[in-house]
């Protein structure tokens, strides 16, 4: 079992803080914080994600079309579908990946 909360240290830089939270046997489960008007640029994964908001606004652009999440809300993405965020507010945003994806990846998109 693994267990981790997600409030855990948690603090809102100047820039996305992303924090692994956990690994499975079949998924990395990734802690988003983002300040108000911090943005992931456009990227994709090779494997499908799960994408929760835990707390906060945060606007999900797919495919050129932008959609507003809001506490409570999760999407699944397939594999090389685009997509970007940016956040209305201050929010925290469950990411779950892929176990063969790269917490690396991740990372480099804040460098995009």
């Amino acid at each position: 079992m693994n267990k981790y909360n997600i409030l855990e240290n948690l603090e809102y830089k100047n820039k996305v803080a992303i924090t692994v939270m956990f690994e499975s046997e079949f998924s990395k489960e990734i802690r988003v914080v983002f300040k108000q008007d911090q943005v992931m640029k456009e990227h994709k994964t090779s494997y499908p994600i799960t994408v929760e908001v835990f707390e906060g606004e945060i606007l999900f652009g797919v495919n050129g079309q932008t959609n507003t999440l809001t506490r409570g809300d999760i999407v699944s993405l397939e594999a090389n579908v685009p997509h970007n965020l940016k956040a209305n507010k201050n929010s925290i945003v469950r990411l779950s990946l892929s176990k063969k994806d790269s917490i690396n990846r991740v990372k480099g998109v804040l460098k995009l």
